[in-house]
């Protein structure tokens, strides 16, 4: 009993079983409805001759009497074996004047519509089913018509055996379909079941199997891959970042102990007791602006602040950041020049402009005297892009993808006022808005640009 409950409770047994079901009675439904159609037209062709027969012979009496209508049924008794055409005709005592059948029913009245009923033929006494119709002449004399029915009767019985089989043949093939189709959809899903117990286990490296079929599986295995490359991204970033956290405030500390220690030492005059404190409070201050912008980042990657956006202004903020870094760049010798314009789109407006702000940073960090840093704006209605482009030394191809990853810098010399987190914050408010981080070698110079969905 537990191994039959535990079949059913299987998905693959419910689908074909579902398949098979569904597919049986649909064609027990469409098997039910040519059965009955079929029945109702021959019924409805067979009352339609007869009726017109009844008309017919009716008329003939009319016209020329009893000797008439004798003369008209004995006309059509040689070719009524092979119509399987049945007439009676008797006198209003019940005594047979011609037709094909032996006597008329009992339990029947002349004019009583269409009956089904068994009577027995003249020629050879068989007791035959018939479906007829009848009348009562004018002159009291009883008129039957009728077909014999027993052809209809083996037609049926064929139908129905015919329909038999059809519905085992369908039952066969729905089960048949039902298994094809859940091997086709439980391989699919057992190739993606074992591709995430891999990934479960620690192989990050592992991706969902495509069949480059492009059909709904390939869509979600390609969803899924993403979301992979995503995951594997953000577990690297996040060992880099450990690493470097531990690297970079390891120093801070080490050098904050020893002015603490410093302090407590008795032959420390006030003065270097003052520096002391000063350079511990610059440490301080460099582990917390280093803390905060950790704190920054994970903020964007996990997208908290998305319920305070707002319809941004990019050309209104774009000129905010630029006038406030005007001033910077220009006792640089460096002119900041905007271009191109973009549709306004939901945003973290102060996210915003500190992502801007940190280009813009990092573009004045690099750019030469006398040059330019060229921020520009584009929209194809879907993204706006965001760029700022300097003259400097640009960047290697090779290390354009480690500008994002935080503590990453290629600055040989890294002080408290680049600590590498500046282009991964970029980053993270990037993806935060439904966009990426992208930047390029723009020979000279380096191109940073910033993907904004329209969300």
């Amino acid at each position: 009993m537990d191994n039959i409950r535990l079949s059913f409770n299987n998905s693959r047994t419910r689908l074909i079983l579902a398949s098979m079901v569904l597919s049986t009675l649909l064609t027990a439904t469409v098997l039910a409805l040519v059965y009955v159609t079929a029945n109702r037209s021959i019924e409805g062709e067979t009352r339609s001759v007869v009726s017109a027969e009844l008309t017919g012979l009716a008329d003939e009496y009319e016209r020329r009497g009893l000797i008439g209508l004798l003369t008209a049924i004995e006309r059509r008794l040689p070719s009524a074996a092979e119509r399987d055409a049945m007439y009676l005709l008797t006198d209003r005592f019940g005594a047979t004047l011609a037709g094909n059948l032996k006597q008329w029913p009992a339990d029947i009245a002349a004019g009583s519509g269409w009956v089904d009923l068994e009577l027995r033929r003249a020629d050879n006494d068989q007791l035959v089913p018939i479906s007829a119709a009848s009348i009562r002449l004018p002159g009291g004399e009883r008129l039957l018509v009728g077909r014999d029915a027993l052809a209809r009767q083996q037609f049926d019985r064929v139908l129905l055996r015919t329909v038999g089989i059809v519905l085992v043949i369908a039952l066969a093939l729905s089960i048949l379909t039902g298994w094809l189709f859940t091997r086709l959809v439980f391989s699919r899903l057992s190739d993606i079941a074992n591709t995430a117990e891999d990934i479960v286990s620690g192989d990050l490296s592992r991706r969902m199997p495509m069949r480059g079929t492009g059909d709904e599986f390939d869509q979600v295995a390609g969803t899924l891959n993403s979301m992979l490359d995503r995951i594997e991204e953000l577990i690297s970033n996040l060992r880099t970042t450990s690493n470097s956290i531990a690297h970079d405030l390891r120093s801070p500390l080490s050098r904050l102990k020893q002015r603490v220690e410093a302090l407590s030492d008795p032959t420390k005059t006030d003065q270097d007791r003052d520096i002391d404190v000063a350079r511990a409070t610059t440490e301080i201050d460099h582990v917390l602006r280093v803390l905060g912008q950790l704190t920054e980042i994970s903020r964007a990657e996990a997208g908290v602040g998305r319920e305070q956006f707002e319809t941004v202004e990019l050309e209104q903020l774009v000129r905010d950041v630029v006038d406030l870094y005007d001033p910077v760049a220009a006792e640089e010798n460096i002119r900041l020049v905007i271009e191109g314009t973009a549709a306004p789109l939901s945003g973290h407006k102060p996210l915003l402009s500190q992502a801007l702000s940190n280009l813009l940073e990092n573009a004045l960090r690099y750019a030469p005297e006398h040059t330019e840093i060229t921020i520009t704006l584009t929209d194809d209605g879907k993204e706006a892009h965001l760029s700022v482009r300097d003259r400097g030394p640009g960047v290697a191809p090779e290390d354009l993808s480690r500008l994002q990853v935080p503590f990453v810098t290629l600055d040989p010399a890294r002080t408290e006022r680049n600590a590498g987190l500046g282009l991964a914050l970029v980053s993270a408010i990037a993806h935060m808005h439904g966009g990426e981080f992208l930047p390029q070698d723009a020979a000279p110079g380096l191109k940073a640009t910033i993907k904004l969905a329209h969300l």
